[in-house]
Order: C-alpha cells, then sequence, then structure tokens
C-alpha cells in the first residue's frame, strides 16, 4: 500500500446560501436532522484521519452546497491543519462566509478553493476576503465559469488579484468554445485548454483507486466523484486491500478533480504541491505557459 494517500470527502451536506442559476443546490436549506447527521459523518471521518499516524494524509473537501458557513466544518479543517501526518487540507468555498477561523489554523498546511460567483457576491466584497487571505499566509487559488457575460468582471479580478494567485476558469458545462473565444479565456488562465474540452479516459491509466479516493459520509470509498462502483468502506479495515492501480471506466473525465489525476496529462507536474487546492507549482514554468495550445494534445 502507498503511504500517501489523497482523500476527496463529500459528506451529505446539500445546502447552499447562493442561488446560482441551473445549480441544485441553490438557496437549499438541509434539515436540523440531515445537518446533525452531516456533522456526525465529518467527525468521524476527522476522527479516523486523527487516528491513521501511519499514512501520510491530503484531503480535499467538496461539499455539494458551502461548507464554511457551518462551523464544524471550520473547526475540523483547523484541527486537522496541525496533526503533523496531514500534508494539506483545503476545502471548495464561494467564500462568502467569515474568515477570522483561519487564525486558528496552521497556514502551511490549510489552502483554500475559492470560486467567485457574479450575481452573489460583488467583486469588491470578494476581493476583500480575498485581502483577508493574503493577510492571515493563506494559500488558496480563485476561479470563475466561463461565461462570456462574466468575461469582463473576471478580467478585472485577474487584473486586481497578487500576481501570485492562480486565477483557474472552468468551461461552462456543455458550452462548446471557438477558437477565438478559448484564446480569450486563456489568456486570464494558461491551463485553461484542459478545461475547454472533455478528455478520452477510457483504459487510461488514472492515480483514482490507488492514491487518490472519494469518500462518503458513511465511509463508502469510490475510486472518484464520477464513478459509482463501490471499492470498499473507510471504516471496515479493508483500505489496504481496496487501494490498487486501476484503469479508468468512463469515456471521457471533463471535470479537474477527476482529469487531474490521469497519468495521460501532466497536470501532477503543472500542480506540484498544489494539486487539491488547484495552485499550479509556478505561474511561469513551461507547463503554465501562455504558450500553450488552445486544443489539448491527448
Amino acid at each position: 500500500m502507498n503511504s500517501s494517500l489523497s482523500i476527496l470527502y463529500r459528506g451529505p451536506l446539500a445546502s447552499c446560501n447562493y442561488d446560482c442559476p441551473c445549480c441544485p443546490f441553490a438557496k437549499r436549506r438541509d434539515p436540523p436532522a440531515d445537518l446533525r447527521s452531516d456533522r456526525a459523518s465529518l467527525e468521524r471521518f476527522a476522527a479516523w484521519v486523527a487516528e491513521r499516524t501511519d499514512l501520510r494524509l491530503s484531503v480535499l473537501f467538496t461539499p455539494w452546497g458551502e461548507a464554511l458557513v457551518r462551523s464544524w466544518y471550520r473547526r475540523t479543517l483547523a484541527e486537522l491543519s496541525w496533526l503533523p501526518h496531514v500534508e494539506r487540507v483545503a476545502i471548495q468555498t464561494n467564500l462568502s462566509a467569515r474568515t477570522t477561523w483561519l487564525a486558528d489554523a496552521d497556514p502551511s498546511t490549510l489552502a483554500l478553493w475559492c470560486t467567485f460567483h457574479p450575481g452573489q457576491i460583488s467583486l469588491e466584497r470578494f476581493l476583500v476576503k480575498c485581502r483577508e487571505l493574503d493577510g492571515g499566509g493563506i494559500r488558496y487559488s480563485v476561479g470563475v465559469v466561463g461565461f462570456p457575460e462574466h468575461l469582463d468582471l473576471a478580467r478585472e479580478l485577474r487584473q486586481k488579484l497578487p500576481e501570485n494567485v492562480y486565477l483557474w476558469v472552468n468551461a461552462a458545462e456543455g458550452r462548446v468554445y471557438s477558437d477565438d473565444e478559448a484564446q480569450v479565456w486563456a489568456e486570464l488562465d494558461p491551463l485553461f485548454p484542459y478545461s475547454r474540452n472533455p478528455h478520452p479516459s477510457a483504459g487510461k491509466a488514472c492515480r483514482t483507486g490507488e492514491s487518490v479516493i472519494s469518500v462518503d459520509g458513511d465511509g463508502t470509498i469510490r475510486r472518484c466523484h464520477f464513478v459509482p462502483e463501490v471499492i470498499g468502506n473507510l471504516y471496515d479495515g479493508s483500505l489496504e486491500q481496496t487501494l490498487t492501480a486501476r484503469e479508468c471506466p468512463k469515456t471521457m473525465c471533463d471535470c479537474h478533480i477527476g482529469y487531474v489525476h490521469l497519468e495521460s496529462l501532466p497536470l501532477y507536474d503543472a500542480f506540484a504541491g498544489g494539486v487539491l487546492e488547484r495552485i499550479p507549482a509556478t505561474l511561469t514554468s513551461a507547463l503554465v505557459s501562455r504558450q500553450l495550445p488552445l486544443h489539448v494534445v491527448r
């Protein structure tokens, strides 16, 4: 068994304080019983992480909704960040929650994957939050979805963010970008070509299921969020037998948290030291160059 393991954790939490168009979790509220279940699941998972001192662990929380508005997520991230065998703990967030809790976390371990949602928060208010992260020495990336109506705001965001903060752009789901359109977004995110089109993945080697796994609130293990097959459970003692090299069974992989782990793509080199939080090793390296072709060779 590999002594290093990355876990993408997604508990039952399915509520969000934003009402983004087309999002099934927009302004959804979890009833109290569901929130109690989510909290209990998270505490069980955190206890498991704390006990597995034989592993070098990295954890990315990928909630359906917004988790940092919940005190138990803020507390858990801060506590896990101080564990010596935890190399990285990160979370996807809209950055709407208060940031004072970050003072309790280890900034050398904790990181945030932040998404700017035009129409939900003003650009200036979002930038205030980013400056708070800067002041606390927190590693973070910032991103937007590549909707043409958000292009001007995305450009302004890039201009006003510190140069060392990576701005990523996700291709809008189902949208086909012309070369001219893709070039515009690639000027903001040199790695946009990897997001532009789905990646053929059937039969290709992928790190998921071996050194990366997806875990839900019950401890059910899947190789990733996008392959429904259950391969084990975190709490039944079968982890060592679960992890093995696997080829991808899907025809295409179109989400960054999936295709970043494909061995056929150079993204582990591009994001060395920042795979989970989506922070490139350097914004000036050859792999993160504005000379990257608009059509990624697969």
